[in-house]
């Protein structure tokens, strides 16, 4: 037995965040957004270190095998960005939703390209 799980059907981000926090395993769980913080910015950091290695090794080009490594590194930024979410009280759904509503209300105002949080 490998460890993996296997599901049957495709989850949403309320799902996924329920069952991912199954697996916190850290200091304080429900009273701690600085440690899904803090791992946040180094998974993130895992995955530029990976993309750098494929322009410096590899010509920009990226094989499976790489590709299964950054899948791997993405799934673990969104399990920080689900327990920092949980850790505040924030739904990832609304996450989601309230980021593309954002960004359908900048591309239909001609905003995507520029500088601020909110133009």
């Amino acid at each position: 037995m490998d460890g993996r799980v296997t599901l049957s059907k495709p989850m949403t981000f309320e799902e996924y965040q329920q069952k991912s926090r199954v697996t916190a395993q850290y200091p304080n769980p429900g009273k701690n957004y600085i440690y899904p913080t803090l791992g946040l910015c180094g998974e993130t950091g895992e995955v530029a270190e990976k993309i750098k290695k494929v322009i410096r090794d590899k010509d920009g080009i990226v094989d499976a095998e790489t590709l299964d490594h950054i899948k791997k590194e993405l799934g673990d930024v969104l399990w920080y960005i689900a327990q920092l979410s949980t850790e505040l009280g924030l739904e990832f759904e609304d996450i989601a939703s309230t980021n593309l509503n954002k960004l359908l209300s900048r591309l239909h105002r001609g905003k995507i390209h520029g500088n601020g949080d909110d133009r």
